[in-house]
């Protein structure tokens, strides 16, 4: 009898767990930057079994390519890093109430990861329409609990390109058709933390 309830109560216990997961710093998208996995991580994004139709999946590369709104600096960046491998980072998620996910693109360097162009498409009637566009680098755009949320590195003088100064955050909401930007966060980085201090002669 002791151990019967003993096994009921782990199965609730185990259940309660397994419902109390959070949503981590962001609803959808790819973790990147100084973002770090662990719990409240998200895996990539798939079709809702309960809305199947909402999820549809694109072709970054092609989309970008054929985007006039694009500039030609960045469709030159726009090659294989390594075999077919791109160097772009792609979310799916609802930013402006269209009955198909909106798509997120982060266009990055094969040598470093550096975000060069960051683009947000809207399904119009079967076709992606491009309404959102920053090529301010760096930068990165993410899906941030149903906003668009750009960081924008920067640099001081004397900084290398490997060490900016901080980053600034702008949250966007869609409004009125068309993205409108929020109050931005401004992020300075530590200077000292990861340094190794230089050793001291002997005397």
């Amino acid at each position: 009898m002791i151990a019967a309830v003993a096994s009921v109560t782990a199965l609730a216990l185990f259940v309660g767990a397994c419902g109390t997961g959070g949503l981590g710093a962001r609803d959808e998208g790819p973790a990147h930057a100084s973002a770090v996995a662990g719990a409240g991580a998200v895996a990539s994004p798939s079709p809702s079994p309960n809305d199947p139709d909402k999820y549809r999946k694109v072709d970054a590369v092609q989309l970008l390519k054929q985007d006039p709104a694009v500039s030609a600096t960045v469709k030159r960046e726009l090659k294989p890093c390594s075999g077919n491998e791109y160097p772009v980072d792609i979310s799916y998620g609802d930013l402006t109430g269209s009955p198909v996910d909106d798509v997120v693109i982060n266009v990055l360097t094969c040598a470093d990861a550096v975000g060069i162009g960051s683009y947000v498409y809207r399904d119009d009637s079967g076709t992606f329409k491009n309404v959102f566009r920053t090529e301010e680098s760096p930068v990165y755009a993410e899906i941030d609990q149903g906003r668009l949320s750009v960081t924008r590195q920067y640099y001081e003088k004397g900084d290398p390109i490997s060490s900016p100064s901080g980053e600034i955050v702008t949250p966007y909401s869609w409004k009125a058709g068309r993205f409108t930007p929020g109050k931005s966060v401004r992020n300075e980085y530590s200077k000292s933390a990861g340094q190794v201090p230089t050793p001291v002669p002997d005397s």
